[in-house]
């Protein structure tokens, strides 16, 4: 790729302000995603995973949340959250499992159903639903809930989305760590 700088998530620096908490781990990739090119997005994706997030034992096991910043204003609605997801997870579970361990285990397709539903403080709309598959750590089926917010930073001419993910039900405390990562977002530093 002559003449294109290579996007280092390490050194990249937002220019919104999305909080981490104590302990928790971030991690940034380029949109498109390598792992799901069907989603044709350009931007920057931002995770913040719990520290429990790989620990199976843990309550904070699979619960994380991602950003993504995204060029432009693009059209979302429930249908493109739940197929843009669908991809994604596919993508993630093949990245993720060599191909000794998918011969070995009877593999569930992703599975991906939202609604929208009424809009949290800030958000342009808000959405709520779940993403069953294949837990790649266990290589055991597993059902991640789910809240999408969408909002838009127009001064930068982006859209922002962002995913609270936990297989915990949404009455778990854990909830209220994922809400104040959103409720601290702003699109300037």
């Amino acid at each position: 790729m002559y003449g294109q700088e290579v996007f280092d998530g390490h050194k990249w620096e937002a220019p919104y302000h999305l909080p981490t908490p104590k302990d928790w781990g971030i991690e940034r990739f380029q949109i498109p995603i390598s792992f799901a090119p069907q989603i044709l997005y350009t931007g920057v994706e931002d995770i913040r995973f719990t520290p429990g997030w790989a620990k199976v034992k843990s309550e904070e096991y699979w619960t994380y949340a991602f950003l993504w910043y995204l060029d432009g204003n693009v059209k979302m609605d429930e249908e493109i959250i739940a197929e843009n997801l669908k991809n994604y997870y596919t993508g993630l579970f093949n990245i993720n499992t060599d191909s000794a361990k998918k011969a070995a285990t009877k593999l569930i397709p992703v599975t991906t159903i939202f609604k929208k539903v009424k809009k949290g403080n800030g958000d342009l709309e808000t959405y709520t639903g779940t993403i069953e598959m294949m837990d790649y750590l266990q290589l055991k089926p597993i059902t991640l809930n789910c809240i999408v917010h969408l909002t838009r930073c127009t001064e930068e001419n982006k859209t922002i989305i962002f995913y609270e993910l936990s297989p915990q039900p949404f009455t778990h405390t854990i909830w209220e760590k994922l809400k104040l990562l959103w409720s601290g977002f702003t699109c300037k530093k």
